[in-house]
């Protein structure tokens, strides 16, 4: 297809609505979610804490960048300022396949100026992208052929190339990116696609893999879509493809995975490695236990699930909040709770009635009467030595409750720190043996009727709720950041700690909330 070319011509009737590289950022993602952002019921979208995240990382970024702060708007460029902000591009594409230009905007956050000549005198701009992650993507590189061909247009000068800056082991990373003929090619086809799916009157189908609708501010739409149509993706351990997969073999939804023959799948499977004929009837019972809404323990369960908490008198839930790209987790929760003078433990287990999982909201209330929680805060500059001392005994001040954490991220945490810090072979493997991952044993014995077995999906199945509606681990990511970062006064200081511990606290009941299931269980 020969290149089409943008134009600030007038000539040609031009759509309503421009082409934005929002749009196109958000159909290189998704498909559907660009068309909902075009089109989809405001009320609907929820706001989420990755994009507040993403943006802070871009703006630390783009300080280290630059000696000083950015200019802003056309005006900065005509100063020669070295960083331009707030800089809004035009254009329009035209191509053969059209019936008319298409408009195009967009609004780089970033011009960095460089050697050349543009119509604002002896230099030029070229765009600076800011990434998360490690590796250019697409994404990245279509949105800077896209800022590149319009900010050339506008300085009326080449922009060869782009920059993508990002976040280093030490310093600042820096990759230039040639805007090359085949990334303007690409970005041709995709701009005439993302114009055809937006003219569509419904939304295009639901993506194969549905791990990333996290990110959406449109996943609790469709979510419900997913629900409603049975969606591959729904059954937990379906991503994008075993659902290819599986379509191929003539099943296209959960209800006709459940009704499948295990044995048969895992032959029709094999063909494509043995590892699929293993899984097939692993997916097969797991889509009749979300169709029939019930759990149901594993045939091959062996034993309790959590014997160790026969004869435990307490235990001690762990929970770690994080900024992995900072490589920072920087709070370590605990929350421990004991059984009552007449042994009993808080929750379902001390008598209260479970008939309806959805309604059993006692976990986490006698939980929260009896449990004492312990915040220790991480600060990088305070070192591991002290933080290690610190955790160290708090452990030794119950050393014979066992420790409950949800995910392997806590065990994997704390016997390395222990190794580094030059705890004895005797006292790694004692501290070994206390840690219970609540979720690999509740994956050994059961199944359940959820979509994912993260923390938030069981134990909200279990009727848990999170005091703070809304909130994740980003939310709480985010307010950490604000906190090492804001300028803070004591009140307000106090106020974000507490909204972080509250979160933290909440998982360690909610890793409770589970273990408290399992233990009826096992007494039932």
């Amino acid at each position: 297809m020969p290149a089409a070319r943008t134009s600030h011509s007038g000539a040609g009737a031009l759509a309503a609505a421009p082409l934005t590289d929002r749009l196109l950022r958000s159909w290189l993602r998704c498909r559907r979610r660009a068309w909902l952002d075009r089109h989809g019921p405001l009320e609907r979208r929820q706001w989420n804490a990755h994009r507040a995240l993403a943006l802070d990382e871009q703006l630390r970024c783009f300080q280290q960048l630059l000696p000083q702060r950015p200019g802003r708007g056309e005006q900065a460029c005509s100063r020669g300022e070295a960083g331009v902000m707030g800089l809004r591009l035009y254009g329009q594409l035209r191509a053969p396949g059209l019936h008319q230009p298409l408009a195009l905007e967009a609004h780089p956050p970033l011009l960095q100026r460089v050697d050349g000549h543009s119509r604002w005198g002896p230099f030029a701009y070229r765009p600076v992208l800011a990434r998360q992650g490690r590796n250019l993507t697409r994404e990245h590189r279509l949105q800077l052929t896209l800022w590149g061909r319009l900010l050339e247009e506008q300085q009326q000068a080449p922009v060869p190339r782009a920059l993508v800056v990002g976040p280093g082991d030490r310093s600042l990373m820096r990759e230039p990116l040639t805007l090359t003929p085949a990334l303007q090619r690409q970005l041709d086809e995709s701009l005439e696609r993302l114009a055809a799916d937006l003219e569509r009157p419904q939304p295009p189908p639901l993506v194969n893999d549905r791990k990333k609708c996290v990110l959406c501010g449109w996943r609790t739409l469709c979510d419900a879509v997913a629900a409603e149509e049975g969606h591959l993706s729904e059954v937990s351990g379906i991503g994008g493809k075993r659902r290819d997969l599986l379509l191929g073999e003539g099943i296209g939804s959960l209800s006709e995975l459940a009704a499948a023959d295990p044995a048969r799948l895992a032959e029709d499977l094999a063909v494509h490695g043995e590892q699929h004929r293993e899984v097939a009837p692993q997916l097969v019972a797991q889509a009749r236990v979300q169709a029939q809404g019930a759990p149901l323990r594993r045939p091959r369960a062996q034993g309790e699930a959590l014997p160790e908490l026969r004869q435990a008198t307490g235990v001690l839930i762990y929970d770690i909040e994080s900024d992995p790209d900072a490589r920072d987790d920087f709070l370590h929760g605990f929350l421990s709770l004991q059984r009552d003078a007449a042994g009993r433990w808080p929750g379902p287990v001390a008598g209260a009635s479970t008939a309806d999982a959805r309604g059993a909201a006692s976990p986490s209330h006698a939980a929260q009467e009896s449990g004492a929680f312990h915040p220790l805060l991480a600060l990088q500059e305070h070192g591991e030595a002290r933080l290690w001392q610190r955790l160290r005994t708090l452990l030794r001040k119950h050393p014979d409750w066992p420790v409950l954490h949800y995910g392997e991220t806590e065990s994997i945490y704390l016997l390395r720190l222990a190794e580094r810090q030059g705890a004895g072979e005797a006292e790694r493997q004692a501290l070994k043996g206390r840690l219970i991952d609540v979720h690999q044993r509740l994956r050994q014995h059961w199944l359940l009727p959820v979509n994912s077995y993260g923390l938030k999906a069981v134990a909200g199945w279990r009727g848990f709720r999170w005091s703070q509606s809304g909130v994740d681990g980003a939310r709480c990511l985010l307010w950490w950041r604000q906190w090492r970062l804001g300028v803070r006064t004591p009140a307000r200081s106090r106020h974000q700690l507490r909204r972080i511990f509250t979160y933290n606290r909440d998982d360690c009941l909610a890793t409770w909330a589970v273990a408290a299931w399992l233990l009826e269980q096992d007494e039932g």
